[in-house]
């Protein structure tokens, strides 16, 4: 296997909207393109079984 040692990106289109996909040794972040703030999830949060948990609470501080 190649290790992950650095960031990779790439485009996705979900429905109409383009998001870029980040994933980089820490974890990965999915981002409206052109745009800043996303969702970002670390590995140890998918692995540990708190990727749901961290979602939603993202999405509730998102929408403040």
């Amino acid at each position: 296997m190649t290790p992950l040692d650095k960031a990779i990106r790439r485009e996705v289109q979900v429905g109409e909207e383009t998001y870029t996909l980040t994933i980089d040794p820490t974890g990965l972040k999915l981002v409206l393109k052109g745009r800043r703030n996303g969702l970002e999830l670390q590995w140890t949060e998918l692995v540990n079984g708190d990727a749901a948990l961290a979602a939603a609470l993202q999405a509730s501080l998102d929408a403040k």
